[in-house]
């Protein structure tokens, strides 16, 4: 980036090293922004020749590494590898394009990471971002500028990267201009409810959760009897959804929520969270999930994390057809999944410890999920002065999934550095951000591991 001549300096090393080559594979993550990366790549290098698989792996452990080694493929990991740097095979021909936090023990000469300079990979650059940042340093034929910005936005979005400040800052802000400049993306101040492109207007309501509405989530009476008292009409046999009401009723419903989350004395936190910087995929069609950031990065996820990888990066390829299909069926279940993966842990609750709360989903929530459904609890619980961790069965173990606040991580909290030190002495692996972390444990280590967490956790903020 332009402010960051030195990272870019890196960037052109790591695509250096990448045209050397006619064939490479791509290792990337089960998420929106993992997906993303994994489709920049993918575009940079049909436009270069270079010929590509990509294959896409839940956590990054030493066995999907030996694999990789073995096929004496050239590897291009991106939205995963820096945490596991002192793993890498020797000999391993490798080019790292990740924003995690960086495993201190290893050295990869093609490395490219915001936290090398000085940048936080949880709010400023994303792992798409990184794969932007590489694909616009391989120079391709007919890439210009800006172009494939739409793909690592909707990355950061999905990764949470505009969830601290209400919008994208760092590197990601610059993307977003370089991509507002090219006339692929917009930008702008609007109501922060999720399915504004999709959904009847009175659903924003009654599926809403970051800022959960008392009153009004989950009761549909309420809801339309909310928009009704503030001059929302249906307008037809089916309401209409965010999009297709006049700039005048988006903002009287604006108004009248702000005026009822006072009157339900919800934290400034949560009236902040009514309004803030949204962004729209200009060459998507209007009404579709692909518009939205948010509702395209969610589409994502209800792919990959299914196990079905090849169908989102069908639809970030282009694919508006048979894929884009499967995605919206998937969507529904995933949908289904995370609205029952909520009911579990209210009817389960939440156990509080001294410095950490956690829940056990067992194999009712999939491991795949159950960080979402950790994040969601969090932001709706009454306590949100303990991190949240999440346990899971998966096939490798016991799936552990970790989300902070902002205000913890101001307090000193590292979910990333609390959790790989805690698994790494119960005999398993994790890392990740400092507000959100995972890591897989042996069966039957839960109990030591939590309470190694405690304390960890404890010392981090005293």
């Amino acid at each position: 980036m332009s402010d960051h001549p030195s990272m870019k300096q890196r960037a052109d090393k790591c695509a250096a090293a990448i045209k050397r080559h006619e064939e490479v594979r791509i290792v990337s993550h089960i998420d929106a922004d993992g997906l993303t990366a994994a489709a920049i790549m993918c575009h940079a290098l049909d436009r270069l020749g270079i010929e590509h698989g990509v294959r896409f792996v839940k956590q990054l452990g030493k066995n999907v590494l030996d694999e990789v080694a073995d096929t004496n493929i050239p590897t291009i990991f991106t939205d995963l590898g820096s945490g596991m740097l002192s793993d890498m095979p020797r000999g391993m021909d490798v080019v790292i394009a990740d924003h995690h936090q960086i495993d201190q023990n290893g050295n990869i000469e093609y490395h490219l990471n915001p936290h090398l300079f000085g940048i936080d990979g949880s709010t400023e650059l994303s792992g798409s971002g990184c794969a932007y940042l590489l694909a616009q340093a391989l120079s391709c034929p007919g890439l210009k500028s800006g172009d494939l910005a739409d793909l690592a936005i909707v990355g950061a979005v999905g990764d949470l990267q505009a969830r601290k400040f209400g919008k994208l800052v760092g590197c990601n802000r610059e993307i977003l201009k370089q991509g507002a400049d090219r006339g692929v993306l917009n930008y702008k101040k609007d109501l922060s409810f999720f399915g504004k492109q999709t959904r009847e207007v009175f659903k924003l309501l009654l599926y809403s959760s970051d800022p959960y509405l008392p009153g009004l989530t989950g009761n549909e009476g309420a809801s339309i009897g909310f928009l009704r008292k503030a001059g929302i009409d249906a307008g037809g046999e089916r309401w209409r959804r965010w999009i297709d009401l006049s700039e005048g009723e988006q903002q009287k419903v604006v108004s009248s929520l702000v005026q009822y989350c006072i009157s339900k004395r919800m934290s400034s936190y949560h009236v902040h969270r009514l309004v803030t910087e949204v962004y729209t995929l200009c060459r998507e069609q209007e009404g579709t999930e692909m518009r939205d950031a948010s509702e395209y990065s969610t589409l994502l996820n209800a792919t990959a994390r299914y196990g079905f990888a090849d169908v989102g990066l069908a639809v970030c390829l282009g694919d508006r057809d048979k894929k884009l299909a499967e995605a919206h069926d998937l969507l529904k279940d995933h949908r289904k999944n995370l609205v029952e993966g909520l009911k579990l842990v209210r009817e389960k609750g939440i156990t509080e410890m001294n410095h950490v709360q956690y829940f056990d989903a067992g194999s009712s929530i999939r491991d795949t999920i159950v960080g979402i459904v950790a994040g969601m609890s969090l932001t709706n619980s009454r306590n949100r002065n303990m991190p949240i961790f999440a346990f899971a069965e998966s096939d490798d173990g016991l799936k552990v999934s970790a989300r902070g606040t902002q205000g913890l991580i101001r307090k000193g909290l590292n979910l990333a550095d609390a959790i790989g030190a805690c698994a790494a002495k119960v005999g398993g692996t994790g890392g990740g951000h400092n507000i959100a972390a995972g890591a897989t444990i042996p069966r039957g280590s839960k109990d030591e591991f939590l309470e190694l967490l405690d304390t960890a956790v404890g010392e981090q903020l005293s």
